[in-house]
Order: structure tokens, then sequence, then C-alpha cells
């Protein structure tokens, strides 16, 4: 592994079109059962391009500005289905951060404050979504993805 990656965080990430969405949250908070909806979105024609870049773990990196995610090395391709286990799907090996979903979050809000939409990671200001514990993610998401992403 390079080193300038570091350390994975508790994280997944799908590319979606051509930029990955991050999603953060707790253990339990539906991190895997969001990026299996995002592949089905694709399979249904909802959106056009999702590709898994890794599940439960990932390394980010900040690089000429721009956030790049790639998948834990043991965990490349393979991602949880609750009730099935483990499977193995195709990833993407390395992608570009373009938004972050924060699941279970404690400062969601019905009208988000502005300062609550974005956020920073490695230095990278990134478009947020937060997403409150007791909300069904999917519609919110889909909402949130169709609209043109707000550039920080």
């Amino acid at each position: 592994m390079d080193d300038r990656w570091g350390p994975t965080i508790h994280a997944s990430a799908v590319l979606v079109g051509a930029r990955a969405v991050l999603i953060r949250g707790p253990a339990g908070s539906g991190k895997s059962r969001l990026a299996l909806r995002l592949l089905e979105a694709a399979q249904t024609g909802l959106l056009r391009f999702v590709r898994l870049v890794g599940d439960d773990r990932v390394h980010v990196h900040a690089m000429h500005g721009r956030l790049l995610v790639r998948p834990a090395d043991r965990l490349a391709g393979l991602i949880e289905v609750r009730g099935l286990g483990i499977r193995r799907l195709p990833f993407e090996p390395v992608a570009v951060v373009g938004r972050l979903i924060d699941l279970a979050a404690g400062d969601a809000e019905r009208v988000p404050q502005t300062g609550s939409t974005t956020v920073t990671v490695a230095g990278v200001v990134l478009p947020r979504l937060a997403v409150a514990p007791i909300a069904d993610p999917p519609p919110l998401v889909w909402a949130w993805l169709m609209a043109p992403a707000a550039h920080p």
C-alpha cells in the first residue's frame, strides 16, 4: 500500500457518474444498504452509472485540491448484504469524491443551515447531506443527487 493513503476510515464509497459519494455513519446506520440502493438505482435507470468503490473501510487522500478514495486492500470488491453475508461486486480502484453523505447525523435539520451543507475532509471542502437517524435515506439522496452539486 502507498503510505500517502494512511489508515482507513469507517465509510463506504460509490462512484455515481464521474464522482464518488462518500457515505459515513456509525455502525448499523445503513452505509452498505445505501450503497446497494445506489447500485440498484443504476440497474433500474434512475441513475446512469454507479459502481462500488469500497464498503465499510476506505482510504482517503487529498491531492491537488481533490479528495481521492479507494477501497481498503482486504475489502476491495466486497460488500455486506444484510441477511446474505459478504458478496463480491465489480469495483473502481480509485475515484474522486464529489459529495459526502452523513447517515444518522445528529445535526440533520428539516431545512439545513448554510454551514451544515459542506464539510472539510483532509483539507478538501465537499457538499454534504446530513440524514437524520429516523429518515429513510434513498428518497432524500435521490433528490440531492439529481440536483446540480454546489461547488463550495
